[in-house]
């Protein structure tokens, strides 16, 4: 079995303003609302693909049985813990001349909650996957990732981690099976800045060296880089398409990447679909479906 887990899942409220005018009174041409958050973008994509899963994290009040409901719409299966205090986070995301996001604070996660996710976490069997995604509330520890990675380190699992800075490098000693930087928060761990994929290979090298398996670098339109397990290294320019929503695609990616690994067990094809879900997500309003991602595979035979 597959398992996401988000800890400050959201709901995401989209609006279209025409004219965005501070001060006064603005109205809305278009507005949508989703579930948000990178585990959940996850297993959203992976249940696109075919792909059984469950969705692990913490919800809270009105706005987080609206966020179960609807991911469980979209065919994923909940199992989130439910938190007292505090409610899951709405972000806006205001789409006029320029965007602005304004990103709420979550629900207060306490020990007994944290007590609770372990016990969950405890129900994993060896073979199992897990996607940890995104960045920790403050109210809980900063090495909460780690923390879940040594309590888990008994257990035959394949991890993947998709995180920033510390977040992501505290974990490389327990060799995770993934990990999906972007170029630029690849830059911000050894402090440089990164735009050719060469420099990603020798960072993500790097990454490699102090112990993820495998590393997989996604460059927006420069396409992405994947450094395998078996010394392998692959590269692609990125699809052309028409960015219409870029939030979610490197969660497609990751997404992409388990579906083309568990169907074809070869990291070439894994690497293939990864870049392609990605890109499907982003010249799409909605995440990736299959039907889009076997259509790019289909017409972008030649970057791979």
């Amino acid at each position: 079995m597959i398992y996401t887990l988000t800890f400050n899942p959201s709901l995401d409220y989209i609006v279209t303003v025409l004219e965005f005018t501070c001060g006064v009174v603005n109205r809305t041409s278009r507005e949508v609302i989703f579930p948000g958050g990178k585990g959940i973008n996850v297993s959203m994509v992976l249940g696109n693909l075919g792909f059984e899963n469950t969705a692990l994290g913490f919800l809270a009040g009105f706005t987080g049985e609206e966020l179960k409901r609807l991911v469980e719409e979209k065919g994923v299966h909940a199992e989130f813990i439910p938190v007292e205090q505090g409610m899951t986070r709405i972000n806006v995301k205001l789409r006029s001349e320029q965007e602005t996001e304004i990103n709420g604070q979550g629900p207060t996660i306490d020990e007994d909650d944290i007590k609770k996710l372990y016990e969950r976490l405890d129900a994993l069997q060896d073979g199992d996957i897990l996607v940890m995604a995104g960045s920790i509330p403050d109210v809980m520890p900063k090495t909460m990732y780690m923390d879940i990675m040594e309590h888990l380190k008994e257990k035959d699992l394949r991890v993947v981690v998709d995180a920033t800075k510390d977040l992501l490098v505290n974990v490389l000693k327990y060799k995770p099976f993934l990990i999906k930087p972007n170029n630029h928060e690849l830059g911000e761990i050894f402090r440089v800045k990164i735009k050719e994929k060469a420099d990603v290979i020798k960072y993500a090298g790097k990454l490699q060296e102090q112990g993820a398996r495998n590393v997989l670098v996604s460059m927006a339109g420069d396409g992405a880089v994947l450094l395998a397990e078996d010394g392998t290294v692959y590269q692609a320019e990125a699809p052309k398409g028409t960015v219409v929503n870029s939030v979610g695609a490197g969660d497609s990616m990751v997404a992409g990447f388990l579906a083309g690994y568990l169907e074809n067990g070869t990291y070439e094809k894994a690497f293939q679909m990864g870049v392609c879900t990605g890109s499907a997500s982003a010249f799409s309003e909605e995440l990736a479906t299959r039907e889009e991602v076997l259509d790019l595979l289909d017409k972008n035979k030649t970057l791979f």
